[in-house]
């Protein structure tokens, strides 16, 4: 393992280069958060065009499979799909 980063308070490890969807599936964590439709957000496409996968770090979100994980990025799970 590489380093770690915090999803919703948890720490889950990372291999270097590893996407933030890859190292939380690896960890078991499939629910990424909630759609504005009351979906819940998970990986599907893997490649950014979905959005199915939106994270919030910090005021941002942004598609998990799309980020590469850096020791200590905190994200969290998006609540609702409201941006800001």
């Amino acid at each position: 393992m590489t380093g770690h980063v915090v999803w919703h308070g948890r720490r889950v490890a990372f291999r270097r280069g590893e996407s933030l969807a890859s190292a939380l599936m690896a960890a078991g964590v499939h629910n990424l958060g909630q759609a504005a439709t009351g979906q819940a957000r998970g990986v599907f496409c893997g490649i950014g065009q979905c959005q199915n996968c939106l994270v919030r770090v910090g005021d941002r979100l942004t598609e998990a499979c799309l980020l590469i994980c850096e020791d200590g990025l905190i994200a969290d799970p998006d609540a609702g799909g409201r941006d800001g």
